[in-house]
């Protein structure tokens, strides 16, 4: 299957919490990174989610954010420190694309918040994802 999704990064799951309807997910990607994907209880049956389980992380680029200072007081769990390797702008909004360690990522962002943080190929810049925009695919 074909998705839009531009960003597919490969794992294994670590861990799984279930909670009552939603279940958190932690994924250790194949950069090394970990990542947490807050997915409901059902799916995470569904898909038969154990650590070990082989998955894909999906997320739109669209709700990929950039910092390019590290950042504290957030609640997103999910940091991937990474370096843009290119920009394409529009009259309203950017493509950003990301190398992170084991793969690249695309951000969606405003013309005006990739001119704000100075946006060029080779700035260093913290990929920001809100566990509740990870979804997951078991790996085929």
């Amino acid at each position: 299957m074909s998705l839009s999704i531009r960003n597919q990064l490969p794992g294994t799951v670590t861990a799984v919490t279930p909670g009552e309807a939603m279940a958190t997910v932690r994924v250790r990607l194949t950069g090394g990174q970990a990542l947490t994907a807050a997915i409901t209880r059902e799916a995470a049956d569904d898909l038969g989610l154990t650590p070990g389980t082989a998955v894909r992380a999906l997320v739109k680029s669209t709700e990929v954010s950039l910092a390019t200072a590290p950042v504290e007081g957030l609640s997103i769990r999910n940091r991937l420190p990474g370096t843009v390797t290119g920009i394409a702008t529009g009259d309203a909004m950017a493509s950003v694309r990301v190398t992170v360690e084991g793969g690249e990522l695309t951000a969606a962002i405003t013309r005006d918040a990739a001119d704000e943080l100075a946006l060029a190929a080779g700035t260093p810049v913290v990929a920001l994802i809100k566990s509740t925009e990870v979804s997951l695919a078991a790996a085929e």
